[in-house]
């Protein structure tokens, strides 16, 4: 029987512990490795998908007989999307991204009570599109996405 050493234990813990979380989660410890770019590309592709399910669940919601295991299941993933994308922001963002300023620094306080306001405005947004299948929630969705971006990486 081969022997294990420490690394190799340390290794399989972490093996088992990551493989029950999600892949973009973060791990909220000190590390200081961020991708932001990346987040935001998740947060992108998280609201074309909530779309195209969207679109999806209208489509054959309008068929006869209507194939309701198809519309469960675009329901769910679009709910699924929805609190990814939440998870993104609430997790990544809020909890260790954005960081509170000082209300003597006006201007980055300003520019951080924009990036919150949107996020907060992101998130209610992201509620109602798992709720509803209307994509103006959708559209709004990326016009806010694209503004805190826009606003988030001209601060750094």
């Amino acid at each position: 029987m081969k022997k294990i050493n420490a690394g190799m234990m340390v290794f399989f813990m972490l093996l088992a512990v990551n493989g029950c979380v999600r892949l973009w989660a973060h791990c909220q410890v000190p590390c200081g490795i961020y991708d932001d770019e990346t987040r935001f590309k998740l947060l992108s592709e998280h609201i074309t998908t909530m779309e195209k399910a969207m679109k999806e669940i209208t489509a054959l919601s309008g068929q006869n007989p209507v194939n309701y295991n198809q519309v469960v299941r675009w329901v769910t993933n679009k709910e699924k999307h929805a609190e990814e994308f939440s998870e993104i922001l609430s997790y990544y963002f809020l909890a260790q991204r954005l960081k509170p300023v000082a209300a003597n620094e006006k201007v980055a306080r300003t520019v951080y009570l924009e990036q919150l306001e949107l996020a907060h405005r992101l998130i209610i947004l992201a509620m109602k599109a798992k709720q509803t299948v209307d994509l103006a929630h959708v559209e709004t969705l990326r016009d806010l996405l694209g503004q805190l971006q826009k606003i988030y990486f001209a601060k750094n």
